[in-house]
């Protein structure tokens, strides 16, 4: 069972959980982003991604990135898609 520490949502900072397979995850309190990892260092930094992607950060997927990724940007049936995935 995984274990954590004291939840107060008025609280600012990181929640760190010890989860059953060994690995650690990291989670911030205010926006609830988690992210994990090996170690609590790591699970940090995969949170500071996490956040910075969160908060509007990072590059935008193309269609070059999709077809290097060997997925077709544009599969037939894609009207069962919602809107924002078209």
């Amino acid at each position: 069972m995984a274990t954590r520490t004291h939840d107060d949502p008025d609280e600012e900072g990181v929640e760190f959980i010890h989860e059953d397979d060994g690995s650690i995850t990291a989670r911030d309190k205010e926006t609830g982003v988690a992210s994990f990892g090996e170690t609590k260092a790591e699970a940090l930094a995969m949170l500071a991604e996490a956040l910075t992607l969160h908060d509007g950060g990072g590059e935008p997927v193309a269609d070059e990135d999709l077809e290097a990724w060997g997925i077709d940007p544009e599969p037939e049936g894609n009207e069962d898609l919602p809107e924002f995935m078209r």
